[in-house]
């Protein structure tokens, strides 16, 4: 998703489904580990997400409010229902009033491409205007917000730090504050749970509309968690560029901001164990398999020959190819990697060309060993490796920005330009894990639920 990442990571290809389902039995079939498999063992409804509570309590925090509703496709409740559809309900009732909608990128609907910008309209099934924040504004203008006496903000996270929904809400939340508008979050679970937090962290000066927050790449936080951080912590809502933010540290505090929690969610719950189906949060995360893999392939496959998934939709962030490589060779290399927690299997699959072929699938086989980020980089050591010239080495001013704005880390890309295939990733990889420890340890202060 997002910036120079949308030729390289979604292809632009419109997903598939019936396609991907049935190539999928060719692929393993075994659930993600670390997950209890509740999927088939308990329902759904023991879990309440934020818009759950939300209703059961009347509506209390919004009740009488003018509000507007920044939400996409995944923004449901436990049953699936719109969160569009419930607060047009509780208008109905007189409950609250729904005036305006907000979309992030892929829009409300979630039929637009990645980096796609969306223009204004008028939503058809409800007749209320739809403002864009990924079009000619990130951040809502004073004169969307006018007349507004509460935000709500309904977005489904995948607990990746460069995936724009929690930046909207970040720049979301920044307007609010400047223009007097409540902000309500209704909390959403992070698929790949609470606990497991991986990868570099972000420099400073390379914040953006890709990476809004200063967190580690895998960040262990729901969104609301993530609202929080940026109400109660100095200096989170400011993001430095044409399009960023920087809020006063008096609007900061005199913002109001509340977090409608779930009930039911533990930290140490991924996706599976929730009981509720995975709704698409754009065209190549449709499901938890390729939540997995986001944060696996994702960064790995942006420079060099490396590229994920198969033509068409199916396996994005799974399988990984590469053009002077057959995959057995290519699964001979990185199987003598030894990373912990990984498996590399043949699956069948065709070509571009239609074609029978052998692809290389990145299993999952230990939750608790497996380091979300760790492929990433060292398919990046392995792009120089099997290059004529060193990749990293070539980059022009703009490449290097897009690089270190997914990434965040100037330490990683620095050593890759002057070392290539000889990159110490391991000790990269032993300094970022100690700074995530530390920020795992300090972030338990903004914590809405217990591991």
């Amino acid at each position: 998703m997002f910036g120079w990442l949308v030729p390289l990571l979604f292809l632009a290809v419109q997903t598939q489904p019936a396609r991907a389902q049935s190539a999928a039995a060719k692929a393993p079939q075994r659930p993600e580990p670390g997950s209890t498999a509740l999927t088939q063992n308990r329902s759904a409804e023991s879990l309440m997400l934020g818009i759950d509570v939300l209703e059961a309590q009347g509506f209390a925090a919004i009740r009488g409010k003018r509000v507007g509703l920044l939400t996409h496709p995944a923004g449901v409740n436990r049953r699936g229902e719109s969160t569009i559809d419930v607060l047009r309900r509780a208008h109905s009732s007189g409950a609250v009033k729904l005036v305006a909608l907000f979309g992030p990128e892929h829009g409300i609907y979630g039929n637009f491409k990645a980096a796609v910008d969306v223009a204004d309209s008028i939503d058809r099934r409800t007749g209320l205007p739809v403002y864009s924040l990924h079009g000619k504004h990130r951040k809502p203008t004073p004169q969307m917000l006018a007349g507004l006496d509460a935000m709500v903000i309904d977005l489904q996270d995948i607990g990746t730090r460069s995936y724009t929904f929690v930046s909207a809400m970040l720049y979301t939340m920044a307007a609010c504050f400047e223009n007097g508008v409540e902000v309500i979050v209704l909390d959403r679970p992070n698929p790949l749970g609470g606990l497991k937090v991986d990868g570099p962290p972000l420099d400073a000066e390379w914040k953006s509309y890709v990476g809004a927050f200063r967190v580690p790449y895998v960040h262990g936080l729901t969104i609301g968690e993530l609202a929080r951080m940026a109400k109660e912590a100095p200096g989170v809502m400011r993001v430095p560029g044409p399009n960023g933010i920087n809020v006063t540290e008096a609007n900061r505090e005199r913002g109001r901001l509340t977090v409608i929690p779930m009930r039911g969610w533990r930290r140490s719950m991924r996706w599976p164990d929730t009981g509720l189906r995975w709704i698409p949060t754009s065209q190549y995360i449709q499901d938890f398999a390729a939540v997995v893999g986001y944060p696996m392939l994702g960064l790995g496959t942006e420079i060099g020959k490396f590229s994920h998934g198969l033509p068409g939709p199916l396996y994005p962030f799974r399988t990984i190819s590469h053009p002077d490589l057959t995959a057995q060779a290519l699964q001979k290399e990185l199987t003598a990697l030894r990373l912990p927690g990984l498996r590399f299997s043949l699956i069948d699959a065709r070509n571009a060309k239609g074609q029978p072929t052998k692809a290389l699938y990145v299993e999952v086989t230990d939750w608790d060993a497996w380091r979300p980020t760790e492929l990433n980089f060292h398919l990046m050591r392995l792009a120089a490796k099997h290059d004529k010239k060193n990749p990293f080495a070539k980059l022009n001013e703009a490449e290097k920005r897009r690089f270190l704005i997914h990434t965040g880390s100037a330490a990683l890309l620095d050593a890759l330009r002057r070392h290539g295939a000889r990159t110490n990733i391991d000790a990269l990889f032993r300094d970022w894990h100690a700074r995530a420890l530390v920020y795992q340890r300090h972030s338990r202060r903004y914590w809405l639920y217990a591991p």
